[in-house]
Order: C-alpha cells, then sequence, then structure tokens
C-alpha cells in the first residue's frame, strides 16, 4: 500500500510519525509539502503533487481554504482504488466527493497529536464500503483508537472532544497545580506532581474495568479526603456544567468553520 501525503503540518506530520513508529516501512510514503526542509528518511519528499503514480491512500493534510486550488492536481490521482482521508476541518464528505467523483472511497478523519505515541482517539464518517473501513481500520491501529460515527455532524462533537480536548485537560493539570501551589507547594513541585498524578490516573482508567465516573467514587472513602473535595466539584453540578459548556462553545465554532468552508467551497 502507497500512501500519499499532502501537506505535512502538525497532524500530518504526527501522522507519519506514528505511523513510522508502529513499524510502516518509510518507503510506502510520499509526502508533498513546499515548506517541509526535510522527511524522515526513507520517506520521499516532493514539493508539488505528482503528476503520475499510484497510491492507494491519499491523507488531505493542507489548510482547508486552499482545497479549490490544491484539489485539481490530486483528483486524477484519486481513483477508484485509491481511499481518500481528509483532515479538513469543516469539509463535509458531499463537498469531497464532488470534487474528487472517482475516488474509491472518501473518509474525514478528526484525531490529536497523540497520534505520534499511537494513543489518539481518531473519530472517523466517511463514504466508504466494509472493504475500504477493514483497510482504514488496520491503517489507523498504529495510530490510536477509532471510533466510526454514524452522523457527519458528530465530527464538530468530536472535534471539540478529541481534537480540542487535550488543551482542556492541559488547563486543567495547569489548575490543579496552581491550586495546590495557592496552598503553598512551590509551584514547581505542584508542577510536577499534577502532571504525574494525571499520567497515572490516566493509565488507570484505561485499564480498569469500570468508567471514570465509578472509578472516583471507588477513590473516596467515606468522611475522607477525596470526598471532601469532590463534594466541591460536584455541587450544583458545577464541573459537569463547565465541561458542557467547553465543549459546546468548542463544537458550535467547529460549525461555524464548517459553514464557512462549505460557502467557500
Amino acid at each position: 500500500m502507497n500512501i500519499l501525503l499532502i501537506g505535512c503540518g502538525n497532524m500530518g506530520g504526527s501522522m507519519l510519525a506514528g505511523w513510522l513508529a508502529g513499524g510502516l516501512a518509510p518507503e510506502r510514503f510520499t509526502v508533498v509539502d513546499p515548506l517541509l526542509t526535510e522527511a524522515p528518511a526513507g520517506v520521499t519528499l516532493l514539493r508539488e503533487v505528482p503528476q503520475v503514480g499510484k497510491f492507494e491512500v491519499i491523507l488531505l493534510g493542507f489548510k482547508p481554504q486552499q482545497l479549490a486550488e490544491a484539489v485539481v492536481p490530486i483528483e486524477p490521482l484519486a481513483g477508484r482504488g485509491t481511499l481518500v482521508l481528509s483532515l479538513l476541518a469543516g469539509v463535509d464528505v458531499e463537498t469531497l466527493a464532488r470534487l474528487l467523483p472517482l475516488a474509491g472511497g472518501i473518509v474525514r478523519v478528526m484525531p490529536n497529536l497523540a497520534v505520534a505515541l499511537g494513543k489518539a482517539p481518531i473519530g472517523l464518517f466517511g463514504a466508504v464500503d466494509s472493504v475500504g473501513r477493514a483497510v482504514i481500520d488496520a491503517l489507523l491501529a498504529p495510530l490510536g483508537e477509532a471510533e466510526w460515527l454514524i452522523d457527519e455532524a458528530l465530527m464538530d462533537v468530536v472535534t471539540a472532544l478529541a481534537g480540542s480536548g487535550p488543551a482542556f485537560v492541559y488547563r486543567m493539570i495547569d489548575a490543579l497545580a496552581a491550586g495546590a501551589a495557592a496552598l503553598g507547594l512551590p509551584r514547581e513541585q505542584a508542577d510536577r506532581l499534577a502532571l504525574s498524578m494525571v499520567e497515572g490516573a490516566a493509565m488507570l482508567a484505561a485499564a480498569a474495568d469500570a468508567p471514570p465516573g465509578e472509578l472516583a467514587r471507588r477513590v473516596a472513602s467515606p468522611g475522607g479526603t477525596t470526598e471532601a473535595g469532590l463534594k466541591v466539584l460536584d455541587a450544583d453540578a458545577r464541573l459537569a456544567q463547565l465541561m458542557e459548556d467547553t465543549l459546546r462553545a468548542a463544537r458550535d465554532r467547529s460549525v461555524a468553520i464548517a459553514q464557512a468552508a462549505r460557502t467557500a467551497s
């Protein structure tokens, strides 16, 4: 399987790093990026989309506003035997199918930068048959946990949760450390402890046989310190409301970007 990456910025580059770390041969990859100074050893780097070549997978990783211009040289390469994966925020499958009508399948992909570590949640939606879906599942397996969505509109929610979510978690880690510092712990020490705690908690949650809410209950002994803190977080459901409001704001912005992209295309 030959894979063509058109655009290799933060996300495209992270996916390439994840694939290579997962054992995929670098010779399978061709990167098209006019600004990239060098590619990993064995990966072909081009400045323009090749006029000829056979690629089983084409990954669209450029800016959405470049779509109308960028798609022109891509169309001849996107035939029946080619799956097109799109990282283009807000560009729906219908638009891509109209611009690449001969493609064997078109799938929108929403990961985050943890693909480089093989630990990313990956939202998927697309027009692809069962064989194509199996190929995509196998291809994305080294990058993280893929989730197929039943409704394309849910891509905006996945963008808020999986795409923007790491920034929200980083803010919470920072807030935990700042709270400990306000109570007297040296800030650098608080930073290290907060980060280590969250890392360990996430690993335990990933391996647990119960959802996070139940895990929190198990940690909280009656009348203990954890219960006292949880009562503050749970009062008037304010943490849950804060998270809902945060995700709604990100989701709504994703919807607005999508509407602008449809208008532009």
